[in-house]
């Protein structure tokens, strides 16, 4: 396998044992099929790179693990596939994942979206309200680096938005904000609102 970080196969020996074999299956499968990705770190995830910019990320969580395309939400996933993975949802074992050709049409697509030089479409309207909540560059930064959480916040209302926010900003210390940042992502990659224990999201 291609250039493969030391920092990535310390992170998948570290998730749990359900984990592992799917990081490794997703890992595999971009580097068969996208042998140009170059692995990385960022914001303690495994990201693939491609051409310069983010291609990927996949990442283990206690129950479940997440996979993204950078450019997700461009390509043309079939109502198969997002019913198995959404964009692309919780991964629980291998068979929640497309079968490998479906995969590797995937990488296909996103690959060209890279290759003609595509960027993530435009957020305006997050923009604007960017201004009036000031959200901190790094919360603004780790949500980047998790295209699910992204997509979450940015279908937010404005006070769902400013939950998220203010939690982060409240923090007393470096350690509890960089607990709450974390969390707030893991929440956001799956879906939930701040208050998601208390109401219905």
């Amino acid at each position: 396998m291609p250039s493969q970080d030391p920092r990535i196969d310390a992170y998948i020996a570290k998730s749990p044992a359900f984990a592992q074999a799917i990081l490794q299956h997703l890992r595999s499968q971009l580097h068969a099929h996208c042998p140009d990705a170059v692995e990385t770190i960022k914001w303690g995830m495994p990201h693939l790179e491609y051409k310069g910019g983010i291609f990927c990320h996949f990442a283990a969580f206690k129950q479940h693990c997440a996979f993204g395309f950078w450019l997700g939400e461009l390509l043309q996933i079939d109502s198969t596939l997002q019913h198995a993975m959404g964009q692309f949802g919780r991964i629980t074992t291998l068979a929640d994942l497309p079968s490998d050709k479906d995969f590797a049409k995937l990488i296909k697509q996103a690959m060209k979206l890279h290759d003609a030089g595509v960027k993530a479409p435009s957020r305006s309207k997050p923009a604007a309200e960017k201004k009036e909540l000031e959200v901190p560059p790094a919360f603004i930064a780790a949500l980047k680096n998790n295209p699910l959480a992204l997509a979450t916040y940015e279908a937010f209302s404005p006070s769902k938005k400013k939950d998220y926010v203010e939690w982060y900003t409240e923090a007393k210390t470096d350690a509890t904000r960089d607990k709450r940042l974390a969390q707030a992502i893991e929440w956001m990659a799956e879906g939930k609102s701040r208050n998601w224990k208390y109401q219905n999201c």
